[in-house]
């Protein structure tokens, strides 16, 4: 299987890299940081049919695109690049706000222009985006990226249901706190935090078994269910108290 992974640097894109790298797969690594990805070719080159890496900003579209058409179609790509802006509470300036979204809901609609017109044509395919539980329920400190995940929902959920007659499968991931350079800057309490390779195998078990939306840790999702049954006066008590 040829498997594009962007973000793949650091955090769950490392280990999904990590993960995937067996002598079944090809895979193609997309990040900004040349060296990690360097790094993680040699470590990853002996383990799989073959390590290509691309060095790119996700956010510099053109160049993006032009570098996606380089490497023909693909049989999955997991479209994980994202970022976040911490829990301040101070208001993001809009160069802050267009900069998140730029990376976690525009580039991925730049790489799948490219990519879909492959899918369609060997009417087959995995597209795999990293949403977030964060998507379902949004606090005050994480309203931009909170945001974000949720328009990458939508957008998912459309793709879904436009290219389910061409064979193209779409797998929408949405995990609590898992361990990555994302959450280590948070300086509070993460409730059901996982280690980096328990939540990958978790990631991987989900797209094996081509589930339409996974979110998990379970008692995490049902709590966040929970949470959006209730009037909005008692949600707001609730976020004050937080």
């Amino acid at each position: 299987m040829r498997i594009l992974i962007t973000g793949a640097s650091s955090g769950l894109g490392e280990e999904l890299a990590r993960q995937y790298a067996t002598k079944n797969n090809e895979l193609i690594l997309l990040a900004r940081r040349e060296e990690r990805l360097f790094k993680l070719r040699s470590e990853l080159f002996e383990k799989c049919q073959s390590v290509d890496i691309i060095v790119a900003d996700v956010t510099a579209f053109k160049e993006l695109q032009e570098k996606i058409k380089s490497i023909g179609s693909v049989d999955m790509v997991i479209l994980n690049a994202g970022i976040s802006l911490g829990h301040g509470s101070d208001i993001p300036t809009i160069e802050e706000f267009k900069n998140l979204y730029d990376v976690n809901v525009l580039s991925n609609h730049a790489i799948l222009e490219i990519l879909l017109p492959h899918f369609k044509e060997q009417q087959s395919g995995k597209i795999v985006f990293i949403s977030s539980l964060a998507s379902l329920f949004s606090m005050p400190s994480s309203k931009v990226y909170s945001s974000s995940k949720r328009a990458l929902n939508a957008y998912a959920e459309g793709i879904r249901y436009k290219y389910k007659k061409d064979g193209i499968k779409v797998i929408n991931i949405l995990p609590g706190f898992i361990k990555s350079e994302l959450t280590d800057k948070n300086e509070f309490n993460m409730p059901f935090l996982l280690e980096t390779d328990d939540g990958v195998k978790r990631i991987m078990k989900a797209i094996e078994k081509e589930k339409r939306v996974y979110a998990f840790p379970l008692r995490f999702y049902l709590i966040i269910s929970f949470l959006n049954l209730l009037p909005h006066f008692l949600r707001e008590k609730i976020v004050e108290s937080l």
